[in-house]
């Protein structure tokens, strides 16, 4: 029996609409990939950083939801992103999350967004505030 949270595999809509591909699943590493399509352009031929951004988080979402306790979901509480090399359109965007922190209340992950070279292309850290059920 797998130790991942069934709520890591059930992905919300929007990752869904963008084109998210989740490659792993596992408490400690998510991995998924996107491809750079022309409606993910940013007007100057290269994805759009809101792209960028929004894979990393639902990285960060999906590997602290498969760590999540019965009856718990997580919300990201914090972002923080820095670009370093342009994701042409056609490339594919690759994602790998491993954790920072992973604590009883919040969990803090890591992505490394890259492209087909292996170019790290972006860095996304965030914080994961784990919700446990009202009463």
């Amino acid at each position: 029996m797998s130790d991942v949270h069934p709520h890591a595999y059930n992905q919300p809509p929007f990752a869904q609409f963008l084109g998210m591909k989740m490659t792993e699943i596992t408490p400690d590493r998510v991995t998924a990939e996107l491809v750079v399509r022309e409606d993910l352009n940013n007007r100057f031929g290269i994805m759009h950083g809101g792209a960028i951004m929004a894979l990393a988080d639902n990285c960060g979402g999906t590997a602290a939801s498969a760590n999540l306790k019965e009856g718990q979901t997580t919300t990201t509480v914090e972002s923080k992103t820095n670009f370093f090399a342009a994701i042409p359109i056609g490339d594919t965007a690759k994602a790998e999350c491993t954790p920072l922190h992973k604590g009883r209340t919040t969990m803090v992950w890591q992505t490394r967004i890259t492209r087909n070279d292996g170019k790290l292309c972006a860095l996304v850290t965030q914080t994961q505030l784990v919700l446990n059920p009202r009463k």
